[in-house]
Order: structure tokens, then sequence, then C-alpha cells
């Protein structure tokens, strides 16, 4: 079964828009995980427009009270960064490429452009025990690269799906997701993961309505992460019943 991941930003954007500390982003943690979600993902920027330093120990304590739950924090490799999820020690870390000014995630890895980049850092990582997981494209030619950097997941990137899903090109990028699956499956041994291949991540764009189509035709996929579309329906249906309904769908 595919697991769901809590995206946090779109809570914490909204908290700061006043000085008034809510909505609470501990709180909604825990509703989330007390309706069924099997972790909390998060992405602190260094200008702390959404999740700020603090959440993200805040949601540390959080965790220890949900031992099965999982923590994953993404964000580019800087130092700062680095250094924060090394104080942190989540569960699993999301590498991104992201430029700072960005306002959301809109593209993965040039694996082999920024190699000695991710080497150095999945090595950090992996010192500590935290998994590591490189955001990517759908290209099924990517994983073998990713694996080869010592990555232990690929997240796929499926905005561009979202974005088409009600055109013909959705069908299209929903084969190249699963031929990246299938890549990342067969992407060498790893010894981390216990076995052959990478695991597999996604995320970006996925809502109640498009979710379903994904879950059918990408077979494979470990873990979800959902923020933006799950915040919008938790304005309509309350965050307990849209992690429900959600995880309805990945349940199948």
């Amino acid at each position: 079964m595919t697991k769901l991941s809590v995206n946090l930003n779109a809570v914490a954007q909204l908290r700061n828009r006043r000085d008034v500390g809510w909505p609470s982003v501990t709180g909604i943690a825990r509703l989330v995980l007390d309706a069924g979600a099997a972790g909390i993902t998060v992405h602190p920027r260094p200008d702390e427009r959404h999740i700020r330093r603090t959440d993200v120990f805040e949601l540390q304590g959080v965790l220890k009270d949900y031992p099965a739950a999982e923590f994953n924090i993404e964000g580019y490799p800087s130092e700062d960064f680095l250094m924060l999820v090394e104080k942190v020690q989540p569960h699993q870390v999301t590498f991104v490429p992201d430029d700072p000014a960005q306002a959301t995630s809109d593209h993965g890895w040039d694996i082999a452009a920024n190699e000695d980049l991710l080497v150095n850092a999945i090595a950090r990582m992996h010192a500590l025990g935290i998994r590591v997981s490189l955001f990517v494209d759908e290209d099924p030619a990517v994983p073998a690269l990713a694996a080869n950097v010592g990555a232990d997941r690929v997240e796929l990137y499926t905005g561009p799906y979202g974005a088409s899903f009600r055109l013909p090109e959705g069908a299209s990028h929903l084969k190249a997701l699963a031929a990246t699956v299938k890549a990342a499956r067969e992407a060498g041994h790893n010894v981390r993961t216990g076995g052959a291949g990478l695991g597999v991540n996604a995320g970006h764009d996925l809502t109640l309505e498009n979710l379903p189509a994904f879950v059918a035709a990408v077979p494979g996929v470990d873990e979800v992460s959902i923020g933006h579309g799950i915040t919008a329906d938790a304005l309509v249906l309350g965050f307990a019943e849209a992690v429900r309904r959600y995880r309805e769908v990945l349940v199948g």
C-alpha cells in the first residue's frame, strides 16, 4: 500500500499571514496523524515564508508521540539545511534542486551535473542513518544515476501529470511515470534498502481527482507527499476527512 505523508507548508503559510499563532502547525500535524496519515513532510526554505526552523524542531517533538509515523524534511542540500537535518535526524530527507526564490519545486535534479554535491550530502545523511530521496523528473534514465550517487529512493515530480490530467497528454505522463518506477526498481542492488533497486515516492499537484488514475497506472509507489491539494480539500472537508479520503484512494 502507498503511504500518505501530509505536507504542512500550506498550513504554515496561512499561519504566517497573521501574528496570532494559528492555525497551529503542530496541532494540524497531530490531527492528520490521528486521522491515519503515515507521516509528515515539511520543506523549510531560507526565507521561512511558510515552515520555520522552529516548526521543524516542534514537529520533531510531536513525532515522538507517534512512533510509527515518519518525518520527511525536504530542501536543497546547502550547508545550513544539512546542519538542520543533522540536528533533527528525521526518518527521511528529500533533496530538491530548488533556487531559494522559487515558489515551489518545479523540476528534478540534473544528477550528473551535481554528482559531487549529492554524493557528499548523501554520505552525511547516511552517517546518521537517515534515508535519502532525490526529487526527479519522469525519466527512466534517472533512477540509475540516483542509485549511483547513493540515494535510497527517488521522488517522482508529478506536477506535469497534475497539470495535464484532463488533457490527452496526461496519459503520456502516466506512462513515463510508470516507466520511471520500473527503472527505479531495477536500478541495481541497494544495500540500505535491503534489496534490489530504489524505493519510490511521488508528489506535486496530486489531488482527490487525479490521484485514482495515478494509483491505477503507476504501481509500486511507496509514498506520496501531498500538501497543497489536501489542504485545499480540508477547507471544505476538514483535515481528518480529507486524510481519510486520500487514504481510501491509496488503499484501493
